[in-house]
């Protein structure tokens, strides 16, 4: 409809971020619901990041919006031809009109004329979701723009969110006994987590950590570390209910309260296949349980095998979509 304008997102507006999530949680419905504060802590800045976005405005009815984004000076991040279509959401009463392939062609060519030519749904740095939920059946639309859910071999790009019911957590029985000890980071720690973070997960991991404890405000202690002689050999970050992180990014709403979460988990090159992943994962669990937890997801992952030995199993599927321009 050409009645229809594009209104330039302001993220400092209290009525675009309401404008945001009325479309969104409208377009979604209730399994995906968002909030204003999650809105809100989305569309911070973050370091090296440009975003832009367009509400579709009729009447001063916001109908839609479209959120994309670039980084800029973190290679192990993102490459310079690497943009992400943070959000696309068009109210039901407004859709099969055009609207959505009009607010996806604006955030394409915004993002073409900043260099950016291969383009990714979801997966941002302040992510909504790592791809498109299969259950909103959106396949079909993006494959139509000319979005391939095949990676570089022909395989689809498909991740999951795991969840498990931590309220009588048990280790799993063949946990291995292991000269180390996993425990919450302390204040004065944050430079040996970043050092660790530097060494082995030197791109978004990494990255977050910096933005959760310099940018965001975020508590050293929701991360555990896993020390051994040779100092952190390993780090899992964990969210609680009043983390930081809003728990609403994780959809937890079909589980039992209260909701938890956890990872980003990795340890060291030199320890992995020999338990202490396990060990770190299972004394995260324990932690999350021992202050009440019941809900957990695991967010972002295609580890079924691993997780499943902790109790995990799908909660959500998500198909990971890009394209070249």
């Amino acid at each position: 409809p050409n009645a229809v304008q594009l209104i330039s997102v302001d993220p400092s507006s209290p009525a675009h971020i309401r404008a945001l999530v009325e479309i969104w949680n409208h377009a979604c419905g209730e399994p995906l619901a968002i909030s204003e504060r999650f809105a809100a802590f989305n569309l911070r800045a973050s370091a090296g990041v440009t975003q832009a976005g367009w509400l579709a405005v009729e009447d001063n009815w916001a109908q839609g919006i479209v959120l994309a984004s670039f980084i800029d000076g973190y290679p192990q991040v993102a490459g310079p031809m690497d943009g992400w279509i943070d959000v696309l959401a068009v109210a039901p009463a407004a859709q099969r009109q055009g609207l959505g392939s009009r607010l996806l062609t604006a955030a394409e060519k915004w993002l073409a004329e900043h260099g950016r030519t291969h383009i990714t749904v979801g997966a941002g740095l302040r992510p909504f979701g790592p791809g498109v939920p299969l259950e909103m059946n959106l396949l079909p639309f993006f494959i139509r723009h000319g979005y391939t859910e095949l990676d570089a071999s022909g395989e689809p790009q498909i991740t999951y969110d795991l969840a498990a019911d931590l309220s009588h957590y048990q280790p799993p029985a063949d946990l291995r006994k292991l000269p180390a000890a996993a425990r919450p980071a302390q204040r004065g720690q944050e430079a040996a987590l970043l050092a660790f973070l530097a060494a082995e997960f030197p791109g978004r991991w990494h990255y977050e950590a910096e933005q959760f404890l310099h940018q965001d405000g975020g508590r050293i202690s929701d991360y555990m570390l896993l020390w051994t002689e040779a100092g952190v050999q390993g780090a899992c970050l964990l969210t609680f209910p009043d983390s930081v992180r809003p728990l609403e990014r994780y959809y937890p709403y079909s589980l039992p309260k209260p909701w938890g979460q956890a990872g980003s988990i990795g340890v060291s090159a030199a320890l992995r296949g020999q338990g202490y992943g396990p060990l770190l994962l299972d004394a995260s669990l324990r932690r999350l349980h021992d202050n009440g937890i019941n809900g957990c997801v695991i967010d972002w992952t295609g580890l079924l095998h691993f997780y499943g030995r902790f109790g995990f199993k799908p909660l959500r599927t998500y198909q990971q979509l890009s394209k070249r321009i």
